[in-house]
C-alpha cells in the first residue's frame, strides 16, 4: 500500500462513528546515522493526522511556529479544528479507503513544534 491510496480515506471508531479523513501521515527518523553518507536515516511511520471538518492538508501549518501569512495560518487551522494525530499502534485495520481505529484509541496534538 502507498500513502496516497489513504490519504482522504474515511477515518472511524471501532464501532463505525465518523471520526474525519486522513489528512497527512507523520513520520519519525530512527537512529543518526543513515546507511550512507549523505542519505537520511530510516523513516518510521508514526501515525495519520485525522482532520474531522477538511480533506485537504494543513500546507504545513500544523507548525506551531509558522504564522505567516496570517490570513492564510487562521483559516487552515480553522478548517482543521479538531484535528488529532492517531498513533499507528491505534490503527485496528484499513480497508478499502476506510481506517478503522481501536477501542479506546488516544487523540494527540497535531501541532510540530
Amino acid at each position: 500500500m502507498i500513502l496516497s491510496d489513504l490519504l482522504g480515506s474515511a477515518v472511524t471508531d471501532h464501532d463505525g462513528g465518523r471520526l474525519g479523513k486522513v489528512v497527512d501521515a507523520r513520520f519519525a527518523l530512527d537512529g543518526s546515522h543513515a546507511p550512507l553518507p549523505g542519505a537520511l536515516a530510516e523513516a518510521r511511520l508514526e501515525g495519520f493526522i485525522v482532520s474531522p471538518h477538511s480533506g485537504t492538508s494543513f500546507m504545513g501549518y500544523e507548525r506551531s511556529r509558522v504564522t505567516a501569512p496570517w490570513p492564510i495560518a487562521q483559516l487552515l487551522r480553522w478548517r482543521h479544528r479538531g484535528a488529532f494525530l492517531v498513533a499507528w499502534e491505534d490503527v485496528e485495520r484499513i480497508d478499502k479507503r476506510r481506517v478503522v481505529l481501536r477501542p479506546g484509541f488516544r487523540r494527540r496534538s497535531p501541532m510540530l513544534p
